[in-house]
């Protein structure tokens, strides 16, 4: 039987993803929400489902494994809101789900240390969020003994087009400082070769966090990134009395350092990019980020 990754909500570590299955023989379904993105996911070898909008049920009947990175809403999961029904019906046909969600959903530890078995108190919106969706997966995992769900908490992703690079060359990139704030981080090849890897070694009702080996300081990365590109380090800003967006402003809302041995010792990844200074230095060098 032809291996078969049905991705809802194709995007950038569903991309990465698909980088390692496709060359390997897999089939890859992804979900986009338009036809003018379609054809994209057609360029790259993914048979593309325009959803919501399409009956979904033949693409989740073939599938062997399935990928969940849409983000849920005020009412939970959009996946499960139409498909839970159809998904629960042959639970114990999938080989592997996994369901990404967010390192957010630990909230605010002022700096201190985080891990899977941490108590998940998000202080956000969108780690409450989070927090709901994954508590309707686990009900579906538990109501049908046999769905082979796996989780998997994302530190905050950067990759190709996805990074400081393109700010600090147009002279918009800031040095927001906020004393003892720290972000986790990982990149999205990171992403992929972890994925892959659970899926060669599926290890059903696991949490994994993913992220790198070190949470740092925002204003320290955009200092790296200036360095490499030989440009002035942009001037630092007080967050307290920074011009910033209610959305960009939340994001300083949490710190906290989120330990990955889980990760490595179940799963035998070695990050290719432990710290963001090989992840920057590899995107610059490749691709010009």
């Amino acid at each position: 039987m032809t291996r078969t990754l049905l991705s809802f909500g194709y995007g950038f570590s569903a991309r990465a993803l698909s980088r390692i299955l496709i060359p390997q023989g897999w089939r890859v379904i992804g979900t986009t929400r338009s036809e003018d993105k379609a054809q994209a996911l057609r360029d790259e070898g993914v048979e593309p489902l325009v959803w919501p909008g399409t009956d979904m049920t033949e693409a989740i009947g073939q599938a062997t494994h399935m990928l969940i990175s849409t983000a849920p809403g005020e009412d939970g999961d959009p996946v499960l809101a139409e498909w839970r029904d159809t998904i629960a019906a042959r639970a114990d046909r999938f080989d592997w789900v996994g369901y990404l969600s967010t390192t957010g959903v630990y909230g605010d530890h002022q700096g201190g240390w985080v891990d899977e078995e941490t108590g998940l108190t998000p202080g956000t919106k969108r780690g409450k969020q989070r927090v709901k969706a994954e508590g309707e997966w686990w009900m579906l995992a538990k109501e049908t003994r046999m769905l082979p769900l796996h989780i998997f908490r994302l530190a905050g992703i950067y990759g190709p087009g996805r990074g400081p690079f393109a700010k600090v060359r147009n002279g918009t990139a800031r040095r927001i400082i906020k004393p003892d704030q720290v972000f986790s981080r990982i990149h999205v090849d990171d992403i992929a070769q972890v994925l892959a890897a659970s899926i060669a070694k599926p290890r059903p009702g696991r949490i994994y966090n993913v992220c790198d080996d070190e949470a740092a300081p925002p204003e320290d990365v955009i200092a790296y990134a200036a360095d490499l590109l030989g440009k002035p380090i942009p001037p630092s800003e007080d967050f307290a009395d920074a011009d910033m967006t209610p959305m960009a402003r939340s994001f300083y809302a949490e710190s906290k350092r989120v330990r990955n041995d889980r990760m490595k010792r179940e799963l035998g990844v070695t990050l290719k990019y432990p710290t963001y200074r090989e992840g920057l230095s590899a995107l610059l060098n490749e691709q010009g980020a």
